[in-house]
Formats: structure tokens, sequence, C-alpha cells
């Protein structure tokens, strides 16, 4: 196998409620010395290009379609004519960014990608979006989060969580049924396993999220997650 993982993390600076805060984004590159696939192509094409360098690149994947996570997806695909693809139900969001041009695929669940030696599992893992996925590449011990499941747990959207139910079924379903050594690599902050996180699953399902959001919360602090840079609020109800 020659197919390895590489992370570019890119920062920005948000304002929010009037005052600046440093943002970080994972982009995931998946491939080997010949081609690659890009996952959440965020901020700073130079940069996610720069860690490319001269192999092609294949295809951009968003596993959501919020501002930061698709912001640099136009500019790294067309370098090399590549395809960018996103869940149909994160249209909206994508053109909250993108006003005059469309994803090139629809992803489904089940779908695949190839990249090199590897596959990437196309998985809907809705809850932060209505169109959030994941993407598992089992021959790399790896599951590609985007916000749904980040090293602290499940992943906000301005401080909230706009459908925690569906983002737990999920999370249970669908990543906490993969091998306990699979790597969780999100779209914010350090990785860890499936292992590492699932003990902490049945807190999550009793409502240990709502309880300490609403014991500690702090409308002015810094959001480390980066989910307030959008400006957008969703609710479950919100289909276009």
């Amino acid at each position: 196998m020659t197919a390895r993982i590489e992370r570019v993390v890119t920062e920005g600076v948000v304002e929010i409620d009037g005052t600046e805060h440093k943002v970080e984004n994972n982009t995931w590159i998946v491939g080997d010395d010949d081609e690659v696939i890009v996952i959440d192509a965020a901020r700073d094409a130079d940069k996610i290009l720069e860690q490319v360098g001269e192999r092609e690149v294949l295809a951009v994947i968003c596993t959501h379609g919020l501002p930061d996570h698709v912001a640099a997806a136009i500019e790294v695909a067309s370098r090399d004519e590549a395809v960018v693809a996103l869940h149909p139900k994160d249209k909206p969001l994508w053109r909250e960014t993108w006003s005059e041009t469309w994803p090139d695929i629809d992803m489904e669940d089940d779908g695949a990608f190839g990249v090199a030696d590897v596959q990437l599992d196309v998985m809907e893992t809705p809850g932060v979006t209505q169109g959030g996925v994941s993407l598992y590449c089992e021959a790399l011990g790896a599951v590609f989060t985007g916000k749904t499941l980040l090293a602290d747990g499940p992943g906000k959207l301005g401080g909230e969580y706009p459908a925690l139910p569906d983002q737990l079924t999920s999370i249970g379903g669908r990543l906490f049924t993969l091998p306990g050594e699979t790597r969780v690599l999100a779209a914010h902050g350090d990785e860890v396993t499936v292992g590492d996180l699932e003990p902490h699953f049945d807190e999550w399902v009793s409502g240990s999220l709502t309880r300490a959001h609403d014991a500690g919360r702090d409308d002015d602090a810094p959001l480390a997650d980066g989910t307030k840079i959008s400006g957008i609020t969703l609710s479950a109800a919100d289909d276009d």
C-alpha cells in the first residue's frame, strides 16, 4: 500500500459579536506520490496546493457545506480540473459561498471514491448540517468525520446542536460501529480513535451535552471548533 493521509491546518480570523477570534480548520489529503483526493478544502487554497505539490487532484470532497470548509474548494479543484463532491442537502449552504456554481457530484450514502490504492466510502452522518457525510477508508483505518464528530465529542454549529438526535443517531449507528482503532479525523482539532470516544456515547444520549452547555454557557467566549464563522442558523426543519 502506498496511499497515505496528510493534514493541512489553515487559520482565519472571524468576528463574533465584535470580537475577533482565530479559528483553525483541518484539510485532509489522501493519496500517493501521483494522485490525491482533498477533503474539506478550507480557507487557503495556496497552502493546500503547496502540500499537494505536483500530484494530480482527482476530487475535492466536502463533508458538509459550511462556508469556511468549502472556501478553497473551487480553486483547489480547478487547478487540475478535478470534480467537487457534496451531499445535495447541503447545496443551500454551498450557495452561501459559491453563488454562481454548483458541485459536480451529488454524494449519496454508500457511494465510493477511489484514489491511489484505497477507497473512501461515503456514510451519511447528518446532524450539524442535513447533508453532512463522513468518509471511511478501511484500508487506512481512518474515518473523516467533518463536523459530525470531533475529538471532544459531537460538533456544533454556532455553539449549538442544530439537530442533536439526528447527530447522535449518525454517531452511534454509523461511526461507532467501526473498529475501535479507527482514527477519527475531523474538520477541527486533533485526531482520536473510535475507541477513545465510544465509551462516552451513553452520557451524550442521556443529555450530558446539553446540560453541560446550559450550565457553562458564555455567549462571548471563543468557539474552538469555529462554528460561528458562517453566521448561518439551521434547524432540523430546513429543507432548502
